[in-house]
């Protein structure tokens, strides 16, 4: 299917990973501000975001695998549902298009392979009003990364070494009187954690955060509640361009704010290719 449509739900975790990194853990309103390690960080953070922004934007045109484990379970603790898919994400004139490959272990059946070709065949022939309004949709989904650098105050509080590479470890606070410009930039405050940035090129390595207080996800009609926790790594596939490698989402949500439904995904990505390169590239 088409990138949008599995994604409503995966399009908003992935903002609560973004977000996340974006708000670390604070000592409280009345810690100590270092001037050297507030100064230090702004020289980060820009970059970071900019860097962020150049990623996002080149994985659109890369060609790559998506293991998706996911269990539900109901408010006893009890599994109430758990399914695996494996996909391969194409680029389609452009757009990335998602094709499942299997479903619990099975090849997809005859409804959803129906589906998935006629998904396919329409982003081919994607009048230009619709591929302007795809676009249109894409540009809003990613303008929240903007908005950190107003939404915080930042702090460098030391530096690691995370898979081999040495990064800055950076810390925030939400800015007082900030107000959020659009839907997902609501939740920078409500969620901490921390987030550690490559030192070479400004990429995020890793993100590991948890949601301190509950928010809305109105495209479901879920409330995610406090205590969610998400952690989410990144590797480097070359040119300074960095792009998940897994994503791990303990989260408990109130769907229709009635159902509490605890969330176990684990989102695994692997065989990065330029789409130009890879054989899974599909136009016209």
């Amino acid at each position: 299917m088409v990138i949008a449509a599995k994604s409503g739900v995966q399009m908003l975790l992935l903002m609560m990973a973004a977000s996340t990194a974006l708000l670390a853990q604070s000592s409280g309103p009345d810690a100590p501000q270092n001037k050297g390690s507030v100064a230090d960080a702004r020289k980060v953070v820009l970059p970071s975001v900019l860097a962020t922004e150049r990623s996002w934007q080149a994985r659109d045109h890369y060609t790559y695998m998506e293991r998706d484990e996911d269990r539900r379970l109901n408010s006893l603790g009890q599994v109430k549902s758990e399914s695996v898919d494996v996909t391969r994400m194409m680029v389609v004139n452009g757009a990335r298009f998602e094709q499942l490959l299997e479903h619990n272990g099975q090849p997809p059946s005859g409804r959803e392979q129906k589906r998935s070709d006629d998904d396919l065949d329409r982003l081919k022939h994607e009048t230009p009003d619709e591929q302007a309004a795809r676009l249109r949709k894409d540009q809003e989904n990613r303008a929240f990364l903007r908005d950190v650098l107003e939404a915080f105050d930042f702090r460098l509080v030391g530096e690691e070494i995370v898979g081999g590479r040495p990064a800055y470890v950076l810390q925030a606070t939400p800015h007082p009187g900030y107000h959020a410009h659009g839907k997902y930039a609501r939740m920078f405050s409500r969620v901490e954690g921390k987030l550690w940035v490559d030192k070479q090129d400004f990429g995020w390595i890793k993100v590991d955060g948890q949601v301190t207080q509950s928010f809305s996800m109105g495209l479901i009609l879920a409330r995610v509640e406090r205590g969610s926790h998400i952690i989410m790594e990144q590797t480097c596939v070359g040119e300074a361009v960095w792009v998940p490698k897994r994503i791990e989402i303990r989260a408990t949500a109130r769907i229709l704010f009635l159902k509490s439904l605890d969330i176990q995904r684990t989102l695994t990505y692997t065989d990065y290719r330029p789409a130009s390169d890879g054989p899974y590239s599909a136009s016209k």
